[in-house]
């Protein structure tokens, strides 16, 4: 009408403006209508993500054994913050389903150009099918693509839970190797879907022109009469742009909802998993007539963990209020019985019951991010005289003392900052805190030492102790304590072979009297040792070391030392603990705020190529002028009917039209293209940078940042790089472009408007700012807040037996909703802020629609039709990409902060050089195995005090040297110098002469062996776990395990070396990956061998075949062993006596007894020596 009104040279001016302000006032309610039904999508949808994650975490509660076994972690966490992401998204469009194609029709039907919009249509329809098979294929890639990410990211956090073993091993290259190879085949797929996307981009961009020209030339070539003319072509202009939103949504929602529908099935699967067995739900009998006397009772059981696994029988009635021991081998299914009363396994037949309430005090404790109080509790109230009581029996006072804030010290994530006795000591006082009926108490004793564990068992578990008259079964590997209890169950091999009193048993004469004949002698020993500097230090490196360590003491021996602590080093800790009263143990994750940096954006461009960057920018221009002269060229064609000279060039005009449209879309192909190669390529070097970055970073780093950042890196991060960078990138383009042409398009038809373009700029500028800042904070808080849903959830899954224990499932799901409650607090800001923006910026749109409708009319007389059709229908437009412009603009910002958080972990600190050329030692060295200390000082982080100082002392090639001393007297650091994990403060080592602090780390370490305390197994065959590098023959391997007596247990596996190990080793008992360490040291056999006594998860058989092996195979070799058991280091060449950081005394074990110095106390604490 506006078009017809520049025609009609005497029609009167309110008319023009009416219809001008007409335009505008429909666009307003347009605007307000869209955003009232896009706020509530949003909000149904951010109530069904909060549905969803709800249901998960309570599904992953209750979850079975076996189907926690197909999943790993990983992807639960993923099914919670990547699908019910999904589900949200979808909520929002489905209503496109139904107004997609009304839009369609409707705007045909207004078309004004006859049948020939048919032939359009029938393009539109042909667009279709075309856009809907990219949708499929690149969900198809993207499913491929998740399963590499979730591969990736399992891997990398197995990695970096065992880091410093791989650091100890050098085997950083090979996992490094592995890590990439996954990349690789991610960024291929990556690839893959780039060149679809960019397919698809080409059919957006050119689907409206596509259809303009078909309709056009049909409506101009069918018939002579019919003449284009400005009216007719911009309305059809205008409505086939509306068409391209619905015709270019419409498939991604359909294919959206396939995605939802059919996601791999293990995802959704998840959600509706394994419904919980009925075996989960424990019986608790309360007709006590049956059963007053047994409070629990296993009649005929059969348990298994999964199908394929050899079933467990237990026959068991256990009275009310004994004690009953649980002995047995390593594997021989101890813990399957625990598991089993607590109804974790799956059971085939059999009756189970258990009366009363029950505590349960698993194998590896399960300590929370939360207070140590609060870990205690477990949100039964706090009773303070209860709260002591329990604290003195478990032997924590001592410990409360030297923990900086006392019982408030928040424990890290697993309970890094305690000792493995101290994990298992604050498990111990939640049962007791608890105070049940019935306390399965899974082999809390082997974690501490042996002085501690016998306080233990007087003051709680024993007959005297503070649970007597309840019910207890005990698992233990400890004989000392077997006198004491009122009945012994023998396990072999998943059956119970023998059950009695002790006496009763060994009037037998089983396998249980011969069982102790062994090693009842040793045993003896250890409980007279007083174990006055035994309690196992668990990985010297604690994150809190830097606030314990006064005076090198550490805190991890004190419950042990009490008696010998005299008061002036209380009141020494006190004054030194002042300072540091409360210092967070984690610092918290910083939230950056403010403008992104422009150095981060040319990080990017730098990262993709400078070349490149500017080459894509001048890429769009084209596109952008290609576009512009293809409507320039229409206007031109419809002002050929005011002068009547249609006919003679309408091939012409069709032909030029034709084939700007065709540049435009191949530019369009290109652009894509190009960026998208420019997007992979900085993918894969940002990504590569951060991995050999952290590969390169000291051990002191992974200690005091939390797992969870960095994997958050290599995932979420990481992934934004991937995917949802280059679309923005693409989108930021392509709309800053549109946008350009736009206003040169108006501006140059209509010159007077870009009197308006200042203030309207001037608005818009404020609105763009103002939203940016806001959405781009929300988004960091939003991106904070839903980190601890994760942790926590995680938390949850590694600790669900113990909630379920304990009857905790349904505070933690509350745990669980506030936390999404929190998230959601900072992300419904977020859709509202999208609200606020987009009315604003509308309106600034339909400003511009109306001065230009205005200008139109003013300017009438000296306008042609042609050129009013253009401005306008280019104003028409503006509203679309302006309002794309702001949003890509803050999605850019919020997306980049992933290559600052990336860059960020890509250049922390690193370590000394793997391998320095010039410095190679030769090929066998060390060949003597001499090891000398000059002077030698080390720390373990900067502004910490010395762990050990000045220390000198030289070592011949084959000697045996054992290392005694309390804890935290160095011991460990001592081993760790060797490696070059720690660097010297001062002085040197030298080894055969070589200065250990000259040669690249890779030559260092993989010269000397060491056979660490904790058992580290990664995922993948047991063959890989010994041999990464594939540098031995299979014999050898098979030699390696026979030495390590292993050979029985993989030779009846059917898979042999390829057994695969899962996450963690979880499949083998904590005593076979001790074996696995020593079949790995046994490879290696190199001259010097270290060997950090791991005595605590194995039992005394396995660890005399441990003695012997090394006796006799590393003969020739010099062994230093830190020892907790002195009987195993009485017949070594010397005895090293550390305290506090210095040699105390050193020399032959006889000469060092007869000296009656430190050395000759211990021996006798132990009852070495009279």
């Amino acid at each position: 009408m506006l078009i017809s009104f520049t025609k009609q040279k005497g029609a009167p001016d309110w008319w023009g403006y009416s219809l001008a302000f007409l335009m505008f006032f429909t666009a307003v309610l347009q605007t307000l209508i869209l955003h009232r039904h896009f706020q509530y999508c949003f909000v149904t949808g951010m109530n069904i993500r909060t549905a969803v994650i709800g249901a998960i975490y309570r599904k992953a509660l209750v979850i079975t054994n076996a189907a926690k076994r197909s999943s790993t972690v990983g992807e639960v966490v993923n099914l919670m913050s990547v699908d019910a992401q999904r589900f949200m998204d979808l909520t929002t469009f489905l209503n496109l389903l139904w107004s997609a194609p009304l839009q369609i029709i409707d705007s045909l039907i207004l078309q004004n150009l006859g049948p020939s919009v048919l032939a359009g249509l029938a393009v539109m329809i042909m667009l279709i099918p075309f856009n809907a098979v990219i949708a499929m294929k690149t969900r198809a890639y993207q499913v491929e693509q998740m399963q590499y990410k979730d591969s990736r990211i399992k891997l990398m956090n197995e990695i970096l839970n065992g880091i410093k073993v791989l650091k100890l091993y050098a085997w950083e290259n090979s996992f490094k190797e592995k890590v990439l190879a996954i990349r690789q085949k991610e960024l291929n797929v990556l690839r893959k879907t780039a060149y679809l996307g960019a397919l698809s981009t080409m059919a957006w961009t050119s689907a409206p022109f596509l259809v303009a020209l078909t309709t056009f030339a049909v409506y101009v070539t069918v018939d002579e009469n019919n003449i284009l003319d400005a009216e007719r072509a911009f309305v059809s202009l205008s409505l086939f742009n509306i068409l391209r939103f619905p015709l270019n949504m419409l498939p991604q929602v359909i294919s959206s909802l396939v995605q939802v529908g059919t996601f791999p099935p293990s995802r959704s699967l998840l959600l509706f998993l394994a419904p919980v067995g009925p075996h989960l739900k424990r019986k608790e009998i309360h007709d006590f007539s049956f059963s007053t006397e047994f409070s629990v009772t296993v009649v005929n059981g059969k348990f298994t963990w999964a199908k394929e696994d050899p079933p467990v029988l237990i026959n068991v009635m256990v009275p009310q209020g004994s004690l009953l021991a649980v002995v047995g081998h390593v594997g021989c299914g101890k813990s399957s019985l625990i598991s089993a009363l607590l109804g974790e396994v799956e059971k085939l037949e059999g009756e189970v019951s258990t009366r009363g309430s029950v505590a349960y005090v698993p194998q590896q404790a399960w300590i929370q991010n939360a207070t140590l109080r609060d870990n205690i509790l477990f949100g039964k109230p706090y009773n303070e005289p209860k709260y002591c009581c329990v604290l003195e029996a478990c032997a924590l006072t001592p410990d409360l003392e030297v923990l900086p804030g006392g019982d408030m010290t928040e424990i890290g994530e697993k309970g890094i900052n305690l000792s493995g006795g101290q994990r298992q000591r604050v498990s111990l006082a939640r049962a007791l805190y608890s105070d049940t009926d019935i306390y399965l108490l899974d082999d809390p004793l082997s974690a501490v030492d042996a002085h501690v564990a016998k306080h233990i068992f007087d003051n709680l578990i024993g007959p005297e102790g503070v649970l007597k008259g309840k019910t207890r079964i005990l698992v233990t590997h400890g004989i000392s304590f077997l006198p004491q209890v009122d009945n012994i169950m023998v396990m072999v091999e998943g059956r119970v072979s023998e059950m009695g009193s002790y006496q009763e048993l060994l009037k037998q004469n089983g396998a249980f009297a011969e069982f102790l004949r062994n090693y009842a002698l040793e045993d003896i020993v250890e409980e007279e040792e007083c174990g006055r500097y035994t309690e196992v230090i668990f990985a010297p490196f604690r994150r809190q070391i830097s606030i314990i360590s006064v005076d090198g003491e550490n805190p991890k021996g004190r419950s042990v030392r009490r008696h010998g602590c005299s008061q002036r080093i209380h009141s020494d800790q006190q004054e030194k603990k002042a300072p540091h009263e409360m210092q967070k143990l984690i610092q918290a994750e910083t939230a950056e705020t403010g403008r992104v940096k422009t150095k981060v954006f040319l990080e990017y461009a730098k990262a993709v190529g400078l070349l490149l960057s500017v080459f894509i920018c001048f890429l769009y221009g084209c596109q952008s002028a290609a576009a512009i002269g293809g409507n320039i060229w229409l206007s031109q064609w419809t002002n050929d009917a005011l002068t009547n000279q249609t006919q003679e060039n309408v091939h012409m005009r069709v032909g030029v039209y034709a084939s700007l449209g065709l540049a435009q879309g191949i530019l369009v192909l290109i652009c894509s293209f190009t960026l998208a190669m420019g997007n992979i390529g900085a993918a894969r070097k940002l990504h590569f940078n951060l991995l050999t970055n952290k590969f390169h970073t000291p051990q002191s780093f992974f200690d005091t940042t939390p797992l969870g950042r960095i994997i958050n890196r290599f995932s979420k991060d990481i992934y934004i790089i991937d995917e949802a960078l280059p679309s923005t990138v693409l989108m930021f383009l392509a709309t800053f472009f549109a946008s350009l042409s736009n206003m040169i398009v108006i501006v140059s038809s209509t010159p007077i408007f870009a009197v308006v373009i200042a203030p309207l700029a001037f608005v818009y500028i404020f609105v763009q700012r103002f939203y940016v800042a806001t959405s781009r904070q929300l988004k960091r808080l939003e991106s904070v807040s839903r980190s601890p849903i994760y942790s926590h959830f995680s938390e949850t899954v590694t600790g669900s037996s113990v909630i379920r224990a304990y009857g905790r499932h349904s505070a933690f799901v509350v745990m669980s909703d506030m936390k999404v409650d929190e998230n959601q607090k900072s992300y419904y800001p977020g859709i509202v802020s999208n609200r606020w923006l987009g009315v604003r910026i509308e309106f600034i749109g339909n400003c511009i629609v109306l001065f230009a409708a205005l200008f139109a009319v003013t300017g009438k007389d000296n306008l042609n039709p042609g050129l009013v059709g253009l401005s306008v229908s280019y104003a028409l437009q503006v509203t679309m990409s302006l309002n794309w412009m702001v949003r890509m603009t803050s999605d850019l910002e919020s997306n980049i902060v992933a290559v600052e958080r990336v860059k960020e972990y890509s250049e922390t600190k690193t370590e000394a050089p793997w391998e320095v050329e010039d410095k190679k030692p030769p090929p066998e060295w060390p060949t003597e195995g001499n090891v000398e200390f000059h002077d030698y000082s080390v720390r373990y982080r900067e502004g910490l005090d010395l762990v050990l100082k000045n220390l000198t002392l030289s070592v011949k090639g084959g000697e045996k040297i054992g290392i005694v001393g309390r804890t935290g007297a160095g011991k460990s650091s001592m081993t760790l110098c060797l490696f070059r994990l720690l660097e010297a403060a001062a002085g040197e080592i030298t080894i055969d002469g070589v200065k250990i602090s000259e040669l690249g780390l890779h030559d260092l370490r993989s010269r000397l062996t060491i056979i660490p305390q904790e058992p580290v197994l990664f995922s993948g065959s047991l063959k890989m776990n010994l041999d990464p590098f594939e540098k031995y023959s299979d014999e050898e391997v098979w030699r390696a395990l026979q030495q390590s007596h292993l050979h029985k247990f993989v030779s009846n596996q059917p898979a042999k070396l390829d057994l695969e190990c899962s996450e963690g080793g979880e499949n083998l008992s904590v005593g076979q990956r001790q074996l696995v360490c020593l079949a790995r040291a046994l490879l290696r056999k190199t001259r010097i061998l270290i060997l950090d006594e791991a005595t605590a998860a194995v039992d005394l058989e396995t660890d005399d075949l441990i003695q012997s092996t090394i006796r006799t195979q590393f003969e020739d070799c010099t062994v230093f062993t830190i020892a907790h058991r002195l009987n195993t280091i009485m017949d070594y060449t010397r005895v090293l006596v550390l305290d506090k950081g210095q040699i105390a005394e050193f020399d032959t074990p006889t000469n060092l007894l007869s000296q009656r110095g430190v050395f000759y106390g211990m021996a006798k604490d132990a009852g070495l020596t009279q």
